[in-house]
């Protein structure tokens, strides 16, 4: 869905869009910074360098080596946080095959219809995580004609997959390898990675982020938050989120010169001791996260972090919990309302703590337009509560290969009905009120009231269900199954489901429960 071309021109005139691909900044970082550390996980450290070097091998192996990948190529990428998703993104962006990034709690419902709306030519994942064998969604290779690799990471490959480590090594001549990715590179109005929605209405939709968008979307996110050489930005979130990809994220750090460290874990008992190890000083989570990590300082588990300065929350943040953050974790508190649908809106650290603690920030470009309408789409008074509406540089027009639900989302004009219920503050800042969807915010994890009905009515017994969001004190919502049973049938609860190894991410641990329920995977 291309934005009209009045639109475009004036993002390139007005430096927004700058013309050149993502992957193409690669090499600028490596020679800028050199020997700076890039890249932190456990005990692999890698310089700019190393980096840079690394992906043009991996870039030249997918696409040169005949293993079948083609520029213009979509992939689906499910892996934790690890060096190796860093690397694989940026050779993605050298080589112009477009990352679908799938979420690590992902199974094979998800995957299933990613991998066939998309088309991926080739499957990324884990070798495990936890007990869960992530190399057994071969089922989803086999089931999607598109796919003609399997890539793994991880100690114990399966015979009819490629080590993605192995071919994640500098190429023998680089500066050969760089000069033929070079040769290649993807337009910048081409797809850079393709996102998911918060998947509100059942099934995520997917959103096509272009190279020129996505970069200012790094870029500008960086100026805002004060990013340079000095920053240690941690990864604790799944960093396949639009939020820890590129809000400013760690590709906004790496265009700085900083450094990203990565965490599989947000678990404070992991997460906190890490913060103090590698000084650092900027990381991005959610309410839920946050609690357990004022929690955990608060009773003397844990240390606060020392170096930390400034914490990204990225979903509304209660203001009994956000007056504590600075005291509590030491760092200033920085309110991010944003959506991989593109409008991004930062408190800024110089705000007065008022604002900080009561709004969600206000708009990051200076184009960037904003309404708040009422049911029929007319303005509401200043201060009056209404929908959000948007549209922007570095705000796509449309969701991938989905033109009914475009015709919903999208005014003919343009404008993105965001879901949300906002209201402006004098200050210009938005203060979120709530969602006109229906959906659960659970963590900071959107989950569909109706998918989990739809679930839930595949167990046997079940009359009628709804799916309503219940309060929770440390993850603001969470979900709440109200279920009529058929006449004379045994009453489905909690105790239906087969135990269960804890979630990693626990926002989706309710959506793993119910579909393990009805044997989806």
């Amino acid at each position: 869905m291309p934005w009209p071309k009045e639109a475009a021109d004036h993002s390139r005139d007005a430096g927004y869009w700058r013309g050149r691909p993502l992957g193409a900044y690669l090499h600028d970082w490596a020679e800028t910074y050199g020997d700076a550390v890039a890249v932190v996980d456990g005990d692999t450290r890698l310089t700019y360098r190393q980096l840079a070097a690394r992906a043009d091998g991996l870039a030249c192996h997918l696409l040169l080596l005949d293993l079948g990948l083609n520029p213009g190529d979509a992939m689906l990428v499910q892996l934790p946080n690890g060096w190796e998703f860093v690397t694989l993104t940026l050779a993605c962006l050298r080589a112009g095959v477009a990352p679908v990034m799938a979420l690590p709690a992902h199974r094979g419902h998800e995957l299933r219809y990613l991998a066939a709306h998309s088309e991926v030519t080739s499957i990324v994942v884990p070798d495990r995580l936890g007990e869960f064998d992530h190399q057994a969604r071969r089922e989803v290779a086999e089931v999607t004609s598109s796919v003609r690799l399997l890539l793994v990471a991880g100690d114990v490959i399966d015979t009819d997959a490629t080590d993605l480590r192995a071919l994640a090594e500098p190429a023998d001549d680089p500066t050969a390898a760089r000069a033929r990715l070079d040769r290649i590179a993807p337009d910048s109005g081409d797809i850079a990675v393709l996102l998911l929605s918060g998947g509100t209405t059942g099934l995520p939709k997917l959103i096509t982020r272009t190279h020129d968008d996505y970069e200012y979307n790094a870029r500008r996110s960086a100026e805002v938050c004060d990013f340079d050489r000095d920053t240690a930005y941690l990864v604790a979130l799944p960093a396949g989120h639009n939020f820890t990809l590129a809000c400013l994220g760690l590709l906004g750090t790496l265009m700085n010169g900083g450094r990203v460290v990565l965490a599989r874990t947000p678990d404070p008992d992991k997460v906190l001791p890490l913060m103090s190890t590698e000084g650092v000083t900027a990381t991005a989570a959610v309410p839920a996260v946050v609690q357990r990590w004022i929690d955990a300082v608060a009773t003397s588990q844990q240390t606060a972090p020392p170096a930390l300065r400034l914490l990204q929350v990225g979903a509304r943040l209660a203001p009994e919990v956000a007056r504590r953050v600075e005291p509590v974790l030491g760092g200033t508190l920085q309110q991010v309302f944003g959506m991989a649908e593109g409008l991004l809106n930062y408190t800024r650290p110089s705000d007065p703590e008022d604002i900080k603690i009561e709004s969600q920030g206000r708009p990051m470009c200076p184009d960037d337009e904003i309404l708040v309408v009422d049911a029929s789409d007319n303005p509401v008074p200043p201060g009056g509560m209404g929908a959000l509406l948007t549209r922007g540089p570095y705000s796509p027009r449309g969701y991938y290969r989905a033109d009914e639900r475009n015709a919903r989302a999208f005014t003919p004009d343009g404008w993105y009905r965001t879901g949300d219920i906002v209201r402006l503050h004098p200050s210009g800042n938005l203060v979120v009120e709530g969602r006109d969807k229906d959906m659960i915010n659970r963590g900071g994890e959107k989950i569909s009231a109706e998918e989990v009905e739809n679930l839930i009515y595949r167990l046997p017994g079940v009359a009628r269900v709804a799916a309503v969001a219940k309060p929770d004190p440390y993850l603001g919502e969470r979900v709440c199954a109200v279920v009529v049973a058929e006449q004379g049938a045994d009453r489905p609860s909690n105790q239906s489901a087969p135990p269960l190894p804890r979630c990693r991410w626990p926002a989706t641990s309710c959506l793993r429960r119910f579909r393990s329920w009805t044997n989806y995977h």
